[in-house]
């Protein structure tokens, strides 16, 4: 028999426990605290020497539920579901670095991420080193002893440069560095990070997986592959467990900063878990399929879209994305005069921050964003003046086409 495929994990995965209702849909535990049949039980569970549940801050039956189908999505070996992308982000260093460390990554970064590292990160001690991901040598030349990790989108927002995991992955693992992706921009459900060479994947599932923008969330994919005894504020976890990571961040980091996802919020995305693929698929479909038409428009200066053959990225983004690149794409007008004028004579589209929502949203990075970073941080970030950010929703590809040429009758 061939591998069970995604849709088919995730719907057939069993409850923990089963429902004494028989419901098809795990329930919303909307408890803080549970309670135990003894003191001996309470004090295995507390102890972490059974997997009963505490306390909802640490771990809860919706949630968990949500990460294990995750898990079995992903075949990783841990998965931790919290509040946002970004807490997924801070939660992953904040485990992963400390005083004297350093980051390895790009310019090329979303705003927030790159507000995290500069300013929040380095507070601690932290530096973080930018360099050309799409430059080995320059990667490298970077890399030291206190290099705690080298970190990347797997398609920059909203920049659309595309790095070769494989080489990024080989020239940090010869220095026994971890590679830490922030995959949001393609799915799960078709692009296995770990094939690639990629360690732990952040995601914001507030995005494809929450299914129609329903709700805020974040995840933390830890696939097991890097022996963290390499990493100096790891080691001392290294034996205690399979993956000195995973163990720190569910024993200590999660626990004490208290971001961990809510059930009301696991509920919702374990529905949006179940349409995501034929979500995507009409997406992407759409995506592609605009960026196409929207090449040949007089008013549109140029169309970044890396699923379009001319585009620079074209051959890595089809080796490691396939066919479907995911759904936004970004386009330039004359000036950034034009693109507010066509921003407010949209009717379809929504004027909206967030991707991936059923809805097509579009916003103007630079002033929005990017509006508190200075223009030398814009410039040296590659944040333009002219450039438009388009998620492609479910709409028809005609009907988002023709609010698109009204609106460009400038």
């Amino acid at each position: 028999m061939n591998e069970t495929r995604y849709e088919t994990k995730i719907l057939g995965l069993p409850f923990p426990k089963p429902d004494i209702y028989g419901s098809l849909s795990m329930p919303v535990y909307h408890a803080l605290a549970y309670e135990f049949a003894t003191a001996e039980e309470m004090e295995a569970a507390f102890c972490g020497r059974t997997a009963e549940h505490t306390y909802s801050r640490v771990t809860n039956p919706t949630v968990q539920y949500f990460e294990e189908r995750v898990k079995a999505a992903t075949s990783a070996y841990g998965v931790t579901a919290l509040n946002s992308g970004m807490a997924a982000i801070s939660n992953t260093f904040f485990t992963l670095a400390g005083t004297g460390s350093n980051v390895v990554t790009s310019r090329y970064l979303f705003g927030n991420t790159y507000s995290f590292f500069v300013n929040t990160l380095s507070a601690f001690g932290v530096e973080v080193r930018f360099c050309d991901l799409t430059n080995p040598e320059d990667i490298a030349a970077c890399i030291d002893a206190n290099t705690c990790a080298v970190y990347l989108e797997v398609i920059t927002n909203p920049q659309m440069e595309v790095a070769d995991l494989k080489i990024v992955a080989d020239v940090a693992h010869e220095r026994n560095v971890p590679l830490i992706a922030d995959t949001t921009l393609i799915p799960f459900t078709c692009f296995r990070s770990a094939d690639f060479g990629v360690d732990i994947d952040v995601i914001s599932s507030t995005k494809y997986i929450s299914g129609g923008g329903s709700s805020l969330g974040g995840l933390i994919i830890d696939h097991g592959l890097f022996d963290w005894s390499h990493s100096p504020n790891l080691k001392p976890f290294s034996d205690v467990s399979a993956s000195a990571f995973h163990f720190r961040l569910r024993k200590e980091i999660h626990r004490n900063l208290g971001a961990y996802m809510t059930p009301e919020v696991a509920y919702m995305q374990l529905l949006g878990l179940e349409t995501l693929q034929v979500r995507y698929e009409r997406q992407a479909g759409n995506c592609r399929e605009l960026a196409k038409r929207l090449q040949p428009l007089p008013e549109v200066q140029s169309v970044n879209y890396t699923g379009l053959p001319g585009n620079p990225f074209y051959a890595v983004s089809r080796r490691q994305f396939g066919d479907l690149p995911g759904a936004m794409l970004t386009f330039d007008l004359e000036s950034k005069e034009q693109c507010y004028t066509f921003l407010n004579r949209l009717k379809l589209i929504r004027r909206a921050t967030n991707l991936f929502e059923n809805r097509s949203l579009i916003i103007h990075p630079a002033s929005t964003i990017y509006g508190t970073f200075t223009p030398e941080q814009r410039a040296d970030m590659g944040i333009k003046e002219t450039t438009l950010r388009l998620s492609v929703g479910l709409e028809s590809v005609d009907d988002l086409l023709g609010d698109i040429r009204q609106a460009l009758v400038l």
